[in-house]
């Protein structure tokens, strides 16, 4: 038998490396309506980028007691389950990576959860409010980021009819400087938290703590993990975000990053572990939408509908194989 402590510290790295996945991962989420509008430079907004993730990482924990505590109690966990998990969503987040679709590191960690519990205990050890509050926000979440990103976008227009156009796109070029930076930091205030829940679900696992905080050097070390993998960039998915659902203008990328950091932080706010992707893309569909709904690529758009739908199951499965593999192999 393995030692323990040696798991733990496994799921440390493990949990580590999947904020960097996610960061690299997520990278487009923040700054790819100012790379495609040119409002930003690729060099500057990954700095951009990654410095908002690493502040906003450190901002709150709700997030993470949702994902750590919310859905199983960590005390019904064993660090295998836990290790099985990151294995299925980091494994789900390099193969999409990999094809360039935008899929959800949320849906992938959760689905993770799901599956190595599930393989594990059953569904009895389940939280049921939990599940139901992590399920509503992820299926909500989309539907209301397309619903502000159109009311924005119409208003953007309403408000400057009579504008002269490329004066309005200079404007709203220096604004999304300022969105980016905003959707950025929201971005790390919802998913490096959850990196954080997992750590901590694991420390109280494994040392039966009775009370679920997360520890300054969590937080410290989640965030900038991070914001490293923002740094890396993420550019096949950038331009899938950036100009293959719509065709982006500086008013479009404005009212995207705003409307999709609102939803993001608000989430954030009440301890919804929401798919930042999930939002970001959604918004970009409102935005396209509130023009003309032939705007928006619906084959682009389906194409990342049917990530999104694939990702809980298939991470589940992958998590299930990785504790029964693991099992087999650490009684060795």
């Amino acid at each position: 038998m393995v030692d323990p402590f040696i798991l733990l510290v496994a799921i440390v790295v493990l949990a580590l490396g999947f904020d960097f996945i996610n960061g690299m991962h997520d990278t487009a989420n923040a700054i790819a309506a100012s790379v495609s509008t040119r409002a930003l430079s690729p060099r500057s907004a990954i700095i951009l980028s990654a410095s908002m993730n690493f502040v906003g990482a450190l901002v709150g924990t709700e997030v993470a007691k949702t994902i750590g505590k919310g859905i199983v109690n960590p005390g019904d966990v064993t660090q295998m389950v836990i290790m099985s998990a990151l294995i299925a969503a980091i494994a789900w987040n390099l193969i999409t990576w990999y094809f360039g679709l935008p899929s959800s590191s949320s849906h992938a960690l959760i689905g993770g959860v799901i599956g190595a519990v599930a393989w594990h205990a059953g569904f009895d050890h389940f939280q049921s409010k939990g599940l139901v509050k992590v399920f509503s926000a992820l299926f909500l979440s989309p539907l209301i980021g397309f619903g502000v990103g159109m009311v924005l976008m119409v208003a953007i227009y309403w408000l400057f009819r009579r504008s002269v156009p490329g004066k309005i796109n200079r404007w709203f070029l220096w604004g999304q400087r300022f969105t980016a930076a905003f959707a950025a930091f929201s971005h790390g205030t919802n998913d490096a938290q959850k990196s954080m829940g997992i750590i901590t679900m694991a420390l109280v696992s494994f040392y039966s703590y009775k009370v679920f905080e997360v520890p300054l050097w969590v937080k410290i070390s989640c965030a900038l993990a991070m914001a490293i993998g923002t740094s890396t960039g993420g550019w096949r998915i950038i331009r899938t975000m950036g100009g293959r659902m719509i065709k982006m203008t500086p008013p479009n990328g404005f009212a995207a990053d705003a409307g999709s950091s609102l939803v993001i932080l608000t989430a954030s706010h009440f301890g919804a572990p929401v798919s930042t992707t999930h939002v970001v893309s959604s918004t970009i569909m409102g935005v396209g939408a509130a023009k003309r709904f032939s705007a928006v690529r619906w084959g682009v758009a389906g194409r990342i509908v049917g990530a999104w739908v694939l990702t809980i199951p298939a991470t589940a499965a992958i998590a299930a194989a990785s504790y029964e593999l693991l099992s087999k192999i650490l009684r060795l």
